[in-house]
């Protein structure tokens, strides 16, 4: 995947879409992929699945939340 300094992931894009939507973009696959700590055995190991549903790999909880993060 194209990845630059600057734009990171959304390097891909090329020159396409214009850069507030890029950035935009950048900001929450940031989000995404960032570390997020279990409501249950406050560990910082859980994985997003899919939107609004994270699974902790320690305690196997599923647990709700928002669409990109848990908070």
């Amino acid at each position: 995947m194209a990845k630059t300094k600057k734009v990171g992931s959304t390097g891909r894009f090329g020159a396409r879409y214009g850069l507030k939507i890029r950035r935009r973009v950048m900001d929450i696959e940031v989000l995404e992929k960032a570390k997020q700590h279990c409501p249950v055995c406050k560990t910082g190991n859980v994985k997003r699945i899919s939107k609004g549903i994270f699974v902790c790999k320690k305690c196997n909880s599923k647990i709700a939340g928002r669409a990109y993060t848990l908070k």
